[in-house]
């Protein structure tokens, strides 16, 4: 089977790693839903339509990704992350996911009222927030009346630290999150799809197409950083020496030091010593 050396490594995947929580929900609304009726505590909540590592381009800055991307059947979003690291889940991270949500669907001479609801979503390995709760909902509110500001954008974060003995729903979900055995799973129905990715023969190759098409992508990735690199590295060389040059000539027609050429030059005085090694 191409891709077999990933076996070992797709067999200790759990939900909690981004890769494997894209390949389970990639176009599973059944399941995606499944967790967003119980993160939300709505069971009647509807999803019409999934995508994972979903592109939002911004031409003003910078763009994301989003793990997963979902609309409900009343047009609302939701924006799923899984994050191991905190880094990945600061504050200003969820402001910025929430805006993105924003920027993509509210189209040129839309009005400001037609923005949809927006959901905001991190489910991380560790307390970020550090308070203690197994979820935590963050709302606008309007301070001096306590009253919600009602701009349709919510962010949830789900603590995967938290344990739960009360065997409710989310519990059983965050404990789910974290098992790399199908077999150890509480919801069957996440169960099911995990045991798909991992025991199934079709689910395996799956699994390894996608480890493959991710590894050549770093490999591309890198490629690309290390020319981006060497290019850099050239044009600042290409800098110095030009610097050089200028240095010299001025000590050569205008009968400078290099200390006065360099000032001319407004050569920082923390480089001074460097060039004048290199004279």
């Amino acid at each position: 089977m191409p891709g077999e050396k990933y076996l070992e490594t797709i067999k200790k995947f759990r939900l909690i790693d981004d890769t494997f929580f894209s390949a389970c929900f990639d176009n599973n609304e059944e399941d995606v839903e499944y967790i967003l009726r119980i993160i939300l505590d709505k069971p009647n909540l509807k999803v019409l339509k999934v995508q994972t590592q979903k592109s939002v381009e911004n031409m003003y800055g910078r763009s994301v990704r989003f793990d997963v991307f979902a609309t409900d059947d009343i047009g609302k979003l939701y924006n799923i992350e899984v994050q191991r690291a905190d880094a990945g889940a600061v504050p200003t991270r969820a402001r910025y996911n929430s805006s993105m949500l924003d920027y993509h669907k509210l189209k040129k001479k839309a009005k400001y009222n037609e923005l949809l609801e927006t959901f905001v979503i991190f489910i991380t390995e560790h307390d970020v927030l550090k308070d203690g709760e197994q979820i935590y909902h963050i709302e606008r509110v309007i301070r001096e009346t306590n009253k919600p500001f009602g701009d349709g954008t919510h962010i949830i974060y789900v603590n995967g630290s938290y344990k739960d003995d009360s065997d409710s729903a989310l519990g059983n979900l965050i404990h789910d999150f974290f098992c790399d055995n199908p077999a150890d799973m509480k919801h069957r129905q996440l169960a099911e799809r995990v045991s798909f990715l991992k025991d199934n023969k079709r689910g395996v190759r799956k699994m390894c197409k996608l480890m493959e098409e991710l590894t050549a992508e770093l490999y591309k990735e890198e490629l690309a950083e290390g020319i981006a690199k060497a290019k850099a590295e050239g044009r600042a060389e290409a800098e110095k020496n030009t610097l050089l040059d200028n240095i010299r000539s001025l000590m050569e027609t205008m009968d400078m030091t290099a200390k006065q050429a360099m000032e001319v030059l407004r050569v920082p005085a923390e480089k001074q010593e460097e060039y004048v090694t290199l004279i």
